[in-house]
């Protein structure tokens, strides 16, 4: 008999190694998770039989639904509220409106259509968050509406998990509902007053990091505990604790600690579900899996694509919003999970939501990395979604010049810099940025400043028009740098035109292109410190002076922490 050790090493063995190929192709570690559960069913029956897995993994969906209460920035919903409010919901309802006919139409009964229709409706918030993380794209205004679009519906799946709980068999009654929902609203007030006086005493708790750590942690399973003795589920609770947390200035650093206890434990709940998908029962489901799947990466999009159209943005940030909804969330199988749990589907829906799961994260990802060069392909077809006074044109444009000496794309980081000097120098400069929170901020000092994407051919169009003599490109994105250095080189031969790279290479090829400096930020800083080293080190007045300047200037930074 294998024990209990031995047991959890093969599986973070397999997993390990099933992730290094997943990482290879750029995929998230979930799906070598779920193929570890797979492989795990097919050729070693022994593991993972034991009941203490199905308790790891539900320790892995607390920590999981913890985290996701911590990192709710509603202030994300207040700056784009409305839009992601509308969509989200509007996405949701036109989802499950559509899902649930398809559902029924490839045979499945009543309740486990519903099931199905509803779980399609729900996006990763986790794979979302890191890919656009990764893109640095958090800040732009299609990432900041995603993220309320997934805010949106991060709250509707944790009120129908309440919903789901307080159903019988698949039978909602006044008799069992109305005292849920009585023990839900004691549950949300506890959370309430628990919150403030966390506020008030949680800074003498945060002296000591272990302690805060610790503290954090039971203040999960406590309230996990109460949602269960309500009879709510773990998940409600658990999820509360998060929230009630999320305002204190160490919620950020809570996070931080418990995110390696919920990757150990998050492996297991999804090497688990893996296990649910025999070769077997994925035969008889792959035809649903893939019509599914198609469904989400094709539908959901659509949806999303549609209803911002009609609120007024452009295709391309009505576009790559849509790509974020194209695959289905963490809740999807949570929720699938549970209702398996109680009893109102069969085994065989939770295997078909796990496929669908591996196709659509998988297909997702590569649409979300690449989405700047599907959009390349797509435009000619989207202006369709496109009203003739799109709502991102209202803050357009901030200026009345026709032409500009310089022009300085993207503001963060080196463009402050930039920027700053420029206004010593008094050379006329346009700022162009694709964040709305810049262009205000720079509107609100007078700056002349256009809001637009240089991805965007008409953006391009609009900036040569300002016949500018500099070109000066501080965007992360080596494409964007690549056809800044192309067109302005087009338009004019004798233009000086600045880029940004991050690697050598990349800096090659914009030389070839006619770039006439390329910046690359991670060397340059590299060759300023070993400078200092060669040349400062021993000199401590002069080491003082640096210290001040550099203070200084971060002290100033910090004053525009908001752009």
């Amino acid at each position: 008999m294998v024990s209990v050790f031995a047991e959890l090493g093969i599986i973070l063995i397999i997993a390990s190694i099933l992730g290094v190929a997943c990482r290879a192709i750029k995929q998230p570690l979930i799906l070598a998770y779920i193929a570890t559960g797979l492989l795990i069913a097919q050729f070693s029956q022994g593991l993972l039989s034991a009941e203490a897995y199905q308790s790891l993994a539900e320790v892995g969906i607390a920590l999981l639904l913890f985290i996701v209460g911590l990192n709710m920035d509603l202030r994300i919903l207040k700056e784009v509220g409305k839009t992601s409010l509308i969509t989200g919901l509007g996405q949701v309802i036109f989802t499950a409106a559509i899902g649930y006919p398809l559902v029924r139409w490839l045979g499945f009964d009543p309740l486990a259509a519903l099931y199905l229709a509803i779980a399609l409706t729900f996006s990763s918030t986790i794979i979302v968050v890191k890919l656009l993380t990764d893109k640095n794209d958090l800040d732009a205004l299609y990432g900041k509406i995603a993220i309320g679009i997934l805010l949106v519906q991060d709250f509707i799946a944790i009120f129908l998990l309440i919903f789901i709980v307080a159903s019988d068999g698949g039978n909602i009654s006044a008799q069992t509902f109305l005292p849920l929902i009585l023990k839900g609203i004691a549950l949300f007030l506890i959370a309430f007053f628990a919150q403030k006086l966390f506020k008030k005493y949680f800074d003498v708790v945060a002296r000591s990091q272990e302690l805060l750590y610790l503290i954090a942690i039971a203040w999960c399973f406590l309230l996990s505990l109460v949602a269960e003795q309500f009879g709510l589920s773990i998940e409600i609770g658990s999820f509360l604790a998060g929230v009630t947390l999320a305002s204190l200035p160490f919620s950020l650093d809570i996070a931080g600690k418990v995110k390696p206890l919920r990757d150990f434990f998050i492996i297991i709940f999804f090497v688990i579900l893996g296990t649910q998908l025999t070769f077997t029962g994925a035969t008889a489901l792959i035809l649903p899996a893939i019509i599914l799947s198609l469904f989400i990466l094709i539908g959901n999009p659509l949806v999303v694509i549609i209803l911002m159209g009609m609120l007024g943005y452009r295709s391309r940030t009505s576009f790559l919003t849509g790509l974020i909804v194209a695959q289905i969330s963490e809740f999807s199988l949570i929720m699938i999970a549970l209702g398996v749990k109680l009893g109102h589907i069969p085994q065989e829906i939770l295997g078909l939501t796990t496929l669908v799961g591996i196709i659509t994260i998988a297909g997702s990802t590569y649409m979300i990395t690449y989405g700047d060069k599907i959009y390349a392909y797509c435009a000619p077809f989207m202006r369709w979604c496109e009203r003739k006074h799109v709502h991102e044109k209202r803050l357009s444009l901030h200026t009345k010049e026709k032409q500009y000496d310089m022009l300085l794309l993207g503001y963060h980081r080196i463009g402050y810099n930039v920027l700053k000097h420029l206004q010593e120098q008094k050379i006329k400069c346009l700022v162009v940025d694709y964040n709305p929170a810049i262009i205000r901020s720079l509107m609100e000092r007078n700056i002349p400043c256009l809001y637009g994407d240089v991805s965007d051919d008409e953006i391009l169009r609009e900036l040569k028009k300002y016949k500018p003599k500099t070109v000066i490109s501080t965007i992360h994105l080596f494409e964007d740098n690549l056809v800044v250095a192309q067109t302005f080189r087009r338009a004019n031969k004798k233009a000086t035109i600045y880029a940004t790279a991050k690697t050598v290479p990349e800096a090659l090829a914009l030389y070839k292109q006619g770039a006439d400096y390329v910046i690359v930020p991670h060397l340059l800083g590299g060759e300023h410190v070993a400078d200092l080293l060669r040349k400062k080190v021993t000199d401590k007045k002069h080491m003082q002076q640096l210290k001040k300047k550099h203070i200084e200037h971060l002290l100033s930074l910090k004053n525009h922490h908001n752009i």
